[in-house]
């Protein structure tokens, strides 16, 4: 039986260092793509998740949930929440300016998140091996102290901006040749960890 990969960091892993490239402190970081369902404004019924760059190795990000967004009724569904979370997760990649693909996700429900209320998460990098980067994040009901209704942690394993790039529709590959912030992003020039 192969064994599962942790999402935490194991003993030994570094903290890498922020790209001297990343999004300015406080700045939004900008959407991957206009129709994601995670984070794109064009999406009609996504979560229009936004992540602002913090300090360090950690970004803050939002959403509100909607009736679009329900699994039992009144409620999130787990799923879309797991979605966010991965969206949020992988925001963290622009402060390493490191394309990566989510190599396993895990989220925690503490608490029921219902239609209507601001979810706050606060996620960090906790830690990268080679090409794996090792990160958490905790959501908080309706302000970024409340209470604590969802947690998760994710490895993300960096890849070549090719392993995107040949996958693109022609339709993204415009929108991103027409969008200056996504374009320092798909910088082929990227360093990747062997």
């Amino acid at each position: 039986m192969a064994r599962i990969p942790s999402t935490t960091a194991p003993e030994g892993a570094s903290i890498p260092k922020r790209h001297p490239l990343a999004p300015i402190v406080g700045s939004k970081i900008p959407s991957h793509f206009g129709h994601c369902f995670g984070c794109g404004d064009l999406h009609p019924t996504g979560l229009h998740l936004v992540a602002y760059a913090g300090a360090g190795l950690d970004i803050t990000a939002e959403f509100t949930v909607n009736e679009n967004h329900q699994g039992a009724p009144g409620l999130a569904h787990g799923g879309l929440l797991s979605l966010a979370f991965d969206e949020a997760l992988g925001k963290l990649m622009w402060l390493l300016r490191a394309p990566a693909v989510t190599g396993r996700l895990e989220t925690d429900f503490i608490k029921p998140v219902p239609i209507g209320s601001t979810l706050h998460i606060t996620a960090e990098i906790t830690g990268q091996v080679n090409r794996k980067v090792y990160t958490s994040a905790i959501g908080r009901l309706n302000s970024i102290d409340g209470e604590i209704a969802v947690r998760a942690a994710a490895l993300f394993i960096t890849v070549p901006m090719d392993h995107f790039m040949n996958n693109a529709p022609k339709e993204y590959l415009e929108q991103i040749a027409k969008t200056p912030e996504l374009m320092a992003f798909v910088d082929p020039t990227f360093e990747v960890n062997p």
